[in-house]
């Protein structure tokens, strides 16, 4: 299970004050936003609780014979004849069964969350990423110098995404150490300490590419998103 982790007030100033000493040496704008989920993956039970009814019927069509045994038993050892309605009816109430039962037992969210494929996690958190990234940073600085440092901590990613300037002089491999020193934070259980390292590595990166000029001006908030 996925132990929740929360940011804390030395957390939020120790991500302001990194992004503040960041920005002090580049043009560049870094947005940090951290959430605890990227979505609710309200489609995955359903998904496994399908599942589950198609094995059951294809377990019912492979075994005929077992299957028969076990409504024999159920009716007190007696040869019963079933008609064709009632065996139908009784593979549909079984199948319905375990549907509802997998859609039950998913909707406890950390056992959902080991249910869910990693790049289905990693597909949304992206996503995310993207949509807070055109709503907040995207195009809202002059030089088009924004960056978001996004951390959806339940899944364990995170993501980078950069302004149109940024990205036209780097790679997504620039931010690989960027990364990795976040998700390193999170998995230590210091997500506060991970954003902050990694705004220091992006900011690393911004002043080579983007050195602070004297007409710079602070556009976007220092301060930690929390969602």
């Amino acid at each position: 299970m996925t132990k929740t982790i929360h940011m804390t007030p030395a957390d939020h100033k120790l991500v302001s004050d990194a992004v503040g000493i960041a920005e002090a040496r580049s043009n560049g704008e870094i947005v940090t936003i951290v959430t605890d989920l990227s979505d609710h993956y309200s489609d995955i039970p359903l998904r496994w609780a399908s599942i589950a009814a198609f094995v059951t019927f294809a377990v019912i069509i492979g075994f005929p014979d077992y299957f028969r045994g076990q409504l024999d038993r159920m009716a007190g050892g007696w040869n019963h004849v079933y008609t064709d309605i009632e065996i139908l009816g009784l593979i549909f109430a079984l199948m319905l069964a375990k549907f509802m039962a997998v859609w039950l037992i998913l909707q406890f969210v950390p056992i959902r969350m080991f249910f869910t494929p990693g790049r289905i996690k990693s597909a949304r958190v992206r996503a995310r990423a993207i949509t807070l990234f055109k709503v907040g940073t995207e195009s809202r600085t002059i030089g088009l110098t924004g960056i978001l440092i996004y951390l959806s901590i339940r899944e364990h990613r995170a993501e980078i995404v950069a302004d149109e300037a940024i990205a036209k002089v780097t790679t997504p491999e620039c931010w690989g150490e960027a990364m990795a020193a976040l998700l390193d934070g999170v998995k230590r259980g210091e997500p506060g300490q991970g954003m902050a390292d990694a705004v220091r590595l992006v900011g690393d990166v911004l002043t080579t590419h983007f050195p602070k000029s004297a007409h710079d001006t602070n556009e976007l908030p220092d301060r930690l998103i929390e969602l």
